[in-house]
């Protein structure tokens, strides 16, 4: 069986696997085998995809592409292919490990406000999972973030209410659920620090990071919160000034890094640099700081009302950038490489039928065909 699951791991793409699992009950049980699904991913790991999340009407559509590595043609042009499609939804999150976390409207019989609850999706297998409901009575929304293990290969979802507290909305009822298990259900862990939550993760070696206000803070998103998958603990990053609304987390070459750019959420023609702060201690609150100078083509590549949003990192060296808006043909994502100083426009073809709508990209996407 082994071998067998080996050998579709090195051939099969996932759409492949999807068709070979219909074919007999042994190919269903080789193919859905935690050994195979491991390997697959191992595997797919080394070569992650671009994606690409457009909303149009109810839906949300989803493509992928081959990430260009180190890209020095600025004609250079990749196809995307669909890949799924997803109820629209409210704040789609960055893949983690091939699935996706995001939330939709719910509405309980006796209850005159809709609630959101939270939903699995795997792109990969087109599957989704709609948890149920937090057990709390809070109305005020919270945060839901998905973390993968890569010791335990545990998926767990950990969520939280916001509530006001002495006036101040913070979150309240942190509760963790694991994916795979025979019966779902949420179970609270306890948090030491009163905070905000906010939308801006990222799930880096079995931590969630996520950013943060400190209750009585009067500076806006103040820490970063860590959230140890394994142990099911809290502890906390302070920063030492306020992030601007531009700031990404990402993953730099396996450490937390915040990427940020001026004060305004986007990145535009008049940015001037961007700096990164890499973690390098979280116990003692040690950041190495970096500012990357934008190089004089950088104007000419960004027109005037062109807003952009820094979509990631690629490696240590490239910077990827995206339009919030499909606006030219071919659409295009810009790549910043800081050690070269240079900036490539890589444009991608087929999904010429989403000009003019709003989408999100997100880096190191990774097939999974582990079924949910």
């Amino acid at each position: 069986m082994y071998q067998s699951a080996k050998k579709a791991a090195d051939v099969a793409n996932a759409k492949a696997i999807a068709r070979c699992r219909c074919l007999s009950k042994l190919c269903a049980s080789v193919l859905s085998s935690q050994y195979f699904t491991e390997l697959f991913l191992t595997k797919s790991s080394v070569s992650p995809q671009l994606l690409f999340a457009f909303e149009a009407g109810r839906e949300i559509s989803i493509f992928s592409s081959p990430q260009p590595e180190n890209p020095e043609d600025s004609s250079y042009v990749v196809a995307a292919n669909h890949l799924a499609r997803f109820p629209r939804s409210y704040r789609f999150s960055a893949p983690t490990s091939g699935f996706f976390c995001y939330k939709v409207k719910h509405t309980c019989e006796g209850v005159d406000v809709p609630e959101f609850v939270p939903v699995i999706c795997n792109p990969s297998t087109g599957q989704s999972l709609t948890l149920q409901r937090l057990n709390s009575r809070k109305k005020y929304g919270g945060e839901t973030y998905l973390g993968y293990d890569p010791v335990s290969k545990d998926f767990k979802v950990l969520s939280m209410e916001h509530s006001f507290v002495s006036g101040e909305l913070i979150s309240v009822e942190h509760q963790v659920l694991t994916l795979g298990t025979n019966k779902l259900s949420w179970r609270m862990v306890e948090c030491c620090i009163p905070h905000f939550c906010s939308h801006k993760w990222i799930c880096i070696s079995g931590v969630i990071y996520y950013a943060a206000t400190a209750a009585g803070s009067k500076v806006e998103l103040s820490m970063v919160a860590c959230f140890d998958l394994r142990s099911e603990k809290f502890y906390f990053v302070k920063l030492s000034r306020e992030r601007p609304g531009s700031t990404t987390l990402v993953n730099y070459n396996g450490k937390l890094g915040l990427l940020m750019s001026g004060d305004s959420g986007y990145i535009s023609r008049a940015s001037k640099s961007l700096e990164l702060w890499v973690l390098r201690d979280a116990g003692n609150n040690e950041w190495s700081k970096h500012i990357y100078v934008l190089p004089p083509l950088w104007k000419d590549v960004v027109a005037r009302d062109m807003q952009i949003r820094i979509a990631g990192m690629v490696g240590v060296n490239e910077i990827v950038l995206a339009p919030t808006w499909f606006q030219n043909v071919p659409f295009y994502v810009i790549y910043f490489n800081v050690e070269r100083k240079t900036i490539t426009k890589v444009g991608f073809q087929g999904m010429e039928a989403f000009r003019g709508k709003s989408f999100d990209t997100y880096l190191n996407y990774v097939e999974n065909v582990k079924l949910i």
